[in-house]
Formats: C-alpha cells, sequence, structure tokens
C-alpha cells in the first residue's frame, strides 16, 4: 500500500544521521549536522516514489489531465513524426549554433497565441525567471515585488543588477502604492524616468492560491510612474491552460497584453510538456540575450523540447483542452460548497484550527476559481498529520511549512485537475471533516489520545525504527 510505504520512507528519512557519523570524514559529518537540523524540525525533503492510480490525485502540476489522458504523449509523438530528420541536441547557445529555425518557428506561433511580439524558450521556468530578473534591470533600478512571489524569483534578485529590492505587502494595489511614492521621495530620477522599476507579481500564487489584482496593480503604476518605467514581470506558470479564452492566462483574460513588460510561463504544468517561456517585447528580449548567462552561456533548449512545446499549445490552440479547463472550473465549485457545507470543517474554521483562505468572501460571486486551496494549519505539525490522515484514506496532497510559507501558516495544499472525480471530491471532503471532527474532540477533552490517529501512527512507526 502506498501509505504504508511513504510512511516507512518518512520515518526512515528523518532518522538523525549525525550520531552514526563519527568514523565518517568531518566534511560528511558537517553536512549531515545540518540535515540533522531540518530532521528535527520535520522540514527534511526526501523524493518519494510517483503514486499509482488507487491514490487519488490532488498534487501534480497535470492540471488539464493532458499527461494522465496521454493527449500531450499523441500530438508529441506526431509532432516527431512530422519532423523524422530532427537533430536531437541543439549543439550550441542561442547566439551560437542552436538558434535553429524551428525553435525560432515555435516562438512565434506561441507569441502570436498569447499576443506578444515575441517569445524566448528557456529549459525551465526557473530559468526563465533567473534569466530576467539578471539581465534586464539596470544599475540603480529597483525591483518591487509582492512578498509572496516565488522562490525563484528571489534567486533572481539576488543576481540582479538593481540597487533597490523592496516588497509590498501581498496582493495589495495600496500597498504597491505606498512602495512606489517612496522611491519617488527617496530617488527623484525614478520620477524623471530615468531609472525604472520592475514589479513582479504572480497571476495565481503557489502557496496562496489567490488570483492577482492585475487590474488595480496596473491602474496605480501607471497613475504613479506615467512616463511608463515602471513596468510588470508577470509570472504565469499557474495561469496559462487555467484562465482565459482557451487557457492564455490571465494577462489576455484581463485584456492586458500590452501594459505587462514580461511574461514567464510554465509549459511543464497545464500544458504537460517540457520547459519555459518569456513573452515580451523585442527590445526586452535583445537585453535578455546580451545579458542573461544563465541562458546565453548554456546549451539552447533541444529539437524535442521546444516540440513538446509546440505540441501541448496545439491542443490549447484547437480547442482540445477547453472542456478539461471548464471541468476544473466544476471540480473547485464543487469542492468548495462541499467544504462550506461540512459542520465538522465549520467548527474547525470556527475554533481557528481550520482555516480555508477560499472560503474567507463570497466565493460563488468570483467569475473564476483557482485550482489550488490551501487549507491552513494553525496547530504545530498539523499539515503533517493531515497529510498522512489524507494519505492514509488514498488522497495525495502536499504539506508545507516554513520556511516554503510563514510561520504559523503551515498549510496541505489541494491542486484541483480535470481528471478528478465528482465521487473523488465529495469522499475528500468527508475524510477532511473526519479529521477536523477528531482535533476538536482532542481539544475540547472528549478523546482520551493526545494526537490525532496519522499522528500515533507515525510516532509508532518511528519508534519501531
Amino acid at each position: 500500500m502506498y501509505y504504508d510505504t511513504i510512511l516507512k520512507q518518512w520515518c526512515e528519512e528523518h532518522r538523525m544521521k549525525g550520531p552514526s557519523m563519527r568514523d565518517e570524514p568531518a566534511f560528511y559529518r558537517n553536512l549531515e549536522r545540518a540535515l540533522d537540523a531540518r530532521r528535527q524540525s520535520s522540514t527534511f525533503v526526501a523524493l518519494k516514489p510517483r503514486w499509482d492510480d488507487t491514490v487519488a490525485d490532488f498534487t501534480s502540476a497535470d492540471f488539464l489531465s493532458l499527461t494522465r489522458t496521454g493527449q500531450i504523449r499523441e500530438a508529441f509523438l506526431q509532432e516527431l513524426e512530422e519532423h523524422p530528420n530532427f537533430e536531437l541536441g541543439a549543439s550550441g547557445s542561442r547566439c551560437q549554433y542552436g538558434n535553429y529555425a524551428y525553435i525560432n518557428q515555435v516562438e512565434e506561433e506561441i507569441a502570436d497565441f498569447h499576443g506578444a511580439e515575441t517569445a524566448f524558450i528557456t529549459s525551465s521556468t526557473y530559468a526563465a525567471n533567473l534569466g530576467v530578473l539578471s539581465s534586464v534591470p539596470l544599475p540603480g533600478d529597483a525591483i518591487v515585488y509582492d512578498e509572496l512571489v516565488h522562490a525563484s524569483s528571489h534567486e533572481g534578485f539576488r543576481l540582479s543588477l538593481a540597487e533597490k529590492k523592496v516588497a509590498f505587502s501581498h496582493n495589495d494595489p495600496e500597498g504597491l502604492r505606498e512602495v512606489l511614492t517612496r522611491l519617488k521621495e527617496e530617488q527623484p530620477a525614478f520620477e524623471a524616468g530615468t531609472k525604472s522599476v520592475l514589479i513582479c507579481v504572480e497571476s495565481i500564487y503557489s502557496m496562496e492560491g489567490d488570483l492577482c489584482r492585475l487590474q488595480e496593480l496596473v491602474q496605480v503604476a501607471e497613475e504613479e510612474f506615467p512616463l511608463g518605467n515602471a513596468q510588470f514581470i508577470m509570472d504565469e506558470a499557474h495561469s496559462v491552460g487555467i484562465l482565459g479564452d482557451k487557457g492564455r492566462g490571465l494577462v489576455s483574460m484581463l485584456g492586458l497584453e500590452k501594459s505587462i513588460a514580461i511574461r514567464i510561463q510554465a509549459v511543464s504544468k497545464a500544458v504537460g510538456a517540457v520547459g519555459g517561456l518569456i513573452m515580451t517585447r523585442k527590445t526586452v528580449r535583445s537585453m535578455i540575450i546580451n545579458n542573461a548567462r544563465s541562458l546565453t552561456y548554456s546549451c539552447a533548449p533541444s529539437f524535442p523540447v521546444a516540440a513538446s512545446m509546440r505540441a501541448g499549445y496545439r491542443l490549447l490552440m484547437d480547442g482540445q483542452a477547453q472542456k478539461a479547463q471548464e471541468q476544473i472550473q466544476d471540480n473547485v465549485r464543487q469542492l468548495l460548497e462541499l467544504l462550506s457545507l461540512s459542520p465538522e470543517i465549520e467548527d474547525a474554521r470556527d475554533q481557528g484550527i481550520l482555516l480555508i483562505p477560499h472560503l474567507d468572501d463570497d466565493w460563488t460571486q468570483r467569475p473564476v476559481q483557482t485550482h489550488i486551496i490551501p487549507l491552513v494549519c494553525t496547530r504545530p505539525r498539523h499539515e503533517l498529520f493531515l497529510f498522512f490522515h489524507l494519505l492514509s484514506h488514498g488522497f495525495n496532497s502536499y504539506p508545507f511549512a516554513f520556511p516554503v510559507v510563514p510561520k504559523g501558516q503551515s498549510r496541505v495544499r489541494l491542486v484541483m485537475h480535470a481528471h478528478n472525480t465528482s465521487e473523488q471530491i465529495t469522499r475528500l471532503v468527508a475524510v477532511i471533516g473526519d479529521w477536523t471532527r477528531e482535533v476538536l474532540d482532542i481539544e475540547s477533552g472528549e478523546s482520551g489520545k493526545q494526537l490525532p490517529t496519522a499522528a500515533l501512527q507515525l510516532q509508532a512507526m518511528q519508534d519501531s525504527l
């Protein structure tokens, strides 16, 4: 059973290794000492075997189910069949031999689909973020970013030449205005337009699952910087394939293609392909080509990478993923409705044991739903206990704790897919309700236990090893 395998593996991986390293070279002892600190805090990360079809998937990035159904594989193989003499390797960087005709053609097609002037294919979205942020901001520029942007953005900030890197409160237009106003007051060059501000946001935030208030943020930037030297870098990793006509993403859905200077997209999630994309104007693309060492000093993406993108995007362009996109909306609505109607979950929310931000406002009035739903656990280690509880009942979700999320906001993140069935969703909510009832009974003293059942199982397994 997959649950037993994961439970045993988790306990094995979290066993302290330092005490058994006394006779090993000091180099390895030092590393294990650092890893033991993570094991002690339950933040140690280990590779997990892929689950089988007996486990309901509320975790993977196969949002549109293009991988599970085999649609992307069939489209990819057809693309290879149409180009039987393709070369496997690019044999050079994009600035040299690697700028082959096919990759340029794919970039043109995808840029046209998204209403962008040009596109640039990268090996991953992480590489795209690093490439943009390390190459586009000039000395003296500023990067202003939502406090909850992705880790890859922070790596890019570290490599950037920008003089200032300033966070603004999450998804808060007035918080952005406050930061932009302060920058103008501190440095007249921003007001004069001789220095630029790059504003980093995400379409759907990967840990919160909330939608970027992009129209309001753009309005603030245009009001405060009418000369146009404040521009946005939008990470659309989680909205492409999910939002907008044929899955074009949030920017296109809002008609803001000309207001967003740079869009960074993942094709390894909903599209089911490999790699990342940068949508921008030719001026910015030239800056990337000239300055992004992580991109220009590495081999160009290979033909199969570009072919997988083209195959995935043709599924979007032809409308073959439209039904799956609509199914995700139906599935999220069912999940939220059942969560809102569960008396056990309502009690846990009332007592602050479990927080579900998606239900904090009138969710039924939202024009679109996002497919990432966090269950925030306010008690220590409860995200881990809920994770194991769900897994023991055949549901794979994923727990996150500090430093991935802020302290006190550990969570289990549910990810909705087109392939999740109505029956799975109904059972999922029932299992979450059972867990919350168990926690409520423990906290009220009605239960003779000190920990939930899943936690006791974990503890017993650890003691046996």
